[in-house]
């Protein structure tokens, strides 16, 4: 899902010609890659170094760091959303956990992304538009392995995307010992014949 214009005005991108879309999107890879490298301490000159262009170019699409640090998060939430329609096809079970566990990648690798934006002030409704873009791509998932039997009723997407962060944010854990405690609870989830 895209994000609402009046939720996020300074990422709504306009028509731009051929080459400044180029430059758009190498500064976004490159800034993805940066920021996931060293955390957020990459500088904007660093960035634009990667994606080959001044650092002029990088202030005309992204006037602050702020700016640039939201639009590297708007763009990872709406790949995660995406990658739902992935997995849609597997049977119920294995669709929601396959997804489940993209999730904690994402949340294991963007933490410090996040804490930046906190940290800095970002723009609630942002976050708010990603937490909601989220739950409407995990809430199907879920809701048809409801359907078919296999998970639990009395439990919301809400619900599960909080156990699920809760375990991708504990530091100490290998991504190993991530993924075990990850199906230990995801197997609470399952529905219990009586």
């Amino acid at each position: 899902m895209p994000v609402d214009p009046v939720v996020a005005p300074s990422l709504v991108q306009r028509s731009k010609r051929a080459d400044a879309q180029r430059n758009y999107d190498k500064l976004l890879a490159a800034a993805r890659t940066a920021f996931t490298e060293a955390d957020t301490e990459a500088s904007l000159e660093d960035i634009a170094r990667r994606a080959g262009v001044g650092i002029g170019t990088l202030y005309r699409h992204f006037p602050t760091r702020q700016v640039l640090i939201e639009a590297v998060y708007v763009g990872e939430v709406e790949a995660l959303s995406r990658s739902a329609a992935d997995v849609a096809t597997l049977p119920p079970w294995e669709a929601l956990v396959d997804w489940l566990h993209r999730f904690v990648g994402y949340v294991a690798t963007k933490q410090a992304l996040a804490n930046e934006l906190f940290a800095s002030g970002g723009n609630s409704d942002v976050f708010a538009a990603c937490r909601s873009t989220l739950y409407e791509a995990g809430a199907p998932l879920l809701e048809r392995a409801q359907q078919a039997g296999i998970v639990r009723t009395d439990v919301d997407i809400s619900d599960v995307l909080h156990l699920v962060s809760g375990i991708a944010k504990v530091a100490s854990l290998s991504p190993g010992q991530v993924g075990r405690i990850l199906d230990v609870a995801l197997d609470g989830l399952r529905h219990a014949p009586e």
